[in-house]
């Protein structure tokens, strides 16, 4: 049995629910966001809360059980709050800035990447060396993330490229004469 499915997901005040077939719509104070379960599991909404139960004993219907009612949790925390990722950049001359809708990043190229930013995600750099993610949808903030930091990843020798905040990087050490 999931021990993340098998709790229910409360809905906070200024919060509410509705589901119409395997749809759920959360609307709060920032948005409105949906998702659509797979036929695997039954999403109900009681009162101040939302409950996921699978529709069998498969396999997949008890994955697809914790894993629905956590994407259920990330949309109810979205609508309230707002999911954010911090970047670092690391590396002589590497820097980031956010014109408009783009963020210009210098990372050691020949040419200056631009980087589009998506509709859903905000993007702040108060530092030439620090990016900040916000958005209200954790996997289009996460991914938007991962896709920055793809444009230089940090290598192992010298720590250069982009890092997600905090994130440790083993040093390995270099040749020798």
């Amino acid at each position: 049995m999931s021990r993340i499915g098998k709790k229910p997901v409360e809905l906070p005040s200024g919060v509410s629910a509705s589901v119409s077939g395997q749809t759920i719509e959360v609307k709060g104070p920032k948005g409105t966001q949906t998702f659509t379960a797979t036929d695997d599991v039954t999403i109900t909404v009681d009162g101040g809360s939302v409950a996921v139960t699978p529709r069998g004993s498969s396999k997949r219907a008890r994955q697809q059980w914790g894993m629905s009612r956590t994407i259920v949790a990330n949309l109810v925390h979205g609508v309230q709050n707002t999911f954010k990722k911090e970047l670092e950049i690391q590396g002589v001359g590497y820097r980031a800035a956010v014109q408009g809708n783009v963020l210009k990043l210098n990372l050691g190229y020949s040419h200056d990447v631009d980087f589009d930013i998506p509709a859903g995600v905000t993007v702040q750099c108060p530092k030439p060396t620090e990016i900040i993610l916000e958005g209200h949808d954790k996997q289009l903030v996460g991914e938007t993330a991962a896709k920055i930091r793809d444009w230089r990843r940090p290598e192992p020798y010298k720590g250069k490229g982009i890092r997600y905040k905090g994130e440790y990087i083993f040093q390995k050490e270099g040749k020798k004469k």
